[in-house]
């Protein structure tokens, strides 16, 4: 059988307490979806019904193996998870962070700032990479993820921080730069540096390069967004980064923005139970406070989520 996680024992439960899925997700900080979801992934993990929902209904029912279950967690869940935020709120010295090099490179700082203000004793061990993660998370070698990517994983709930776009950065004495819908062709028989394989980045840029038929076979690949600048920076080759990677004072580059590439999204994702943990609560507020408005913007026609 497969391990049944915390997050999934605790979203039926709370569903199970307030009658509604609503209800959860209110008290967890999750949407509606997210906490059906939970629910029905613990379903097919016990491989048994735990609760009746007509479509559309606003209350839900247990089922006989339901209601045995409630009433096996009821009241021992809640004292051990008031003990475990005892716990964690004592004794945790450290936060450990998930993301993506350029991220914490061009655009954490200040929020790393603003955090160690408020929590001066706190160690904040950073991890730079864009893979693995999630997984990361839930095997507790980290606490939170800044990704680029939607996990789709209820082990680790994801908020919406915000998006941003790509820019087509190449030497400045390569001349003139194309117009934003000859990017492609422009880019043909040039050399391309670009991310390690596997990173977000990367595919984003060749499936863009790639539109065409042209086929890319990158001449340099690096972990992150400042060596990848460096690289251009140097004149190797022409690459595809995050827009606020540019700054005004970057002489020896051009770049132009590339509006033929849909919004890159930026995820706040941690592990379940330090959902309301209130360092794990700060950190988001700060993100969400440092970056929206500034390098990182709402998507068109939504708001980031709360």
């Amino acid at each position: 059988m497969p391990k049944i996680s915390l997050t999934l024992i605790q979203t039926f439960y709370q569903v199970a307490r307030h009658g509604s899925f609503s209800g959860a997700a209110r008290e967890l900080n999750l949407s509606y979806q997210s906490a059906a979801n939970h629910v029905r992934r613990l379903e097919q993990i016990l491989k048994g019904k735990l609760i009746d929902s007509e479509q559309g209904a606003k209350r839900i029912a247990l089922t006989p193996r339901g209601r045995a279950l409630y009433n096996l967690l009821h009241p021992e869940l809640d004292i051990m998870l008031e003990r475990l935020t005892k716990l964690i709120e004592n004794q945790r010295s450290s936060l450990r962070v998930g993301m993506p090099q350029a991220i914490f490179y061009y655009l954490f700082t200040g929020i790393l700032k603003r955090f160690r203000e408020q929590f001066p004793d706190m160690e904040f061990s950073v991890y730079e990479r864009d893979t693995v993660l999630a997984e990361l998370v839930k095997n507790g070698s980290l606490d939170v993820c800044i990704s680029e990517r939607y996990f789709g994983d209820p082990v680790v709930p994801q908020r919406l921080l915000g998006s941003y776009r790509l820019s087509l950065v190449y030497p400045k004495g390569w001349g003139a730069p194309p117009a934003p819908n000859d990017i492609a062709r422009w880019a043909e028989g040039r050399p391309f540096i670009t991310y390690e394989p596997g990173q977000t980045l990367r595919n984003l840029a060749l499936d863009f390069l790639g539109r065409g038929g042209a086929s890319f076979q990158p001449v340099i690949s690096t972990s992150g967004s400042s060596s990848v600048k460096r690289c251009v920076e140097e004149g190797l080759g022409f690459s595809i980064i995050p827009s606020w990677c540019v700054a005004p004072e970057d002489l020896t580059i051009s770049s132009v923005p590339i509006t033929g590439l849909p919004e890159v999204r930026v995820y706040f994702g941690n592990a379940g139970f330090l959902q309301k943990h209130p360092n794990v609560q700060q950190l988001f507020d700060d993100c969400r406070r440092e970056l929206v408005g500034t390098v990182l913007d709402p998507p068109r026609g939504e708001e980031p989520l709360s």
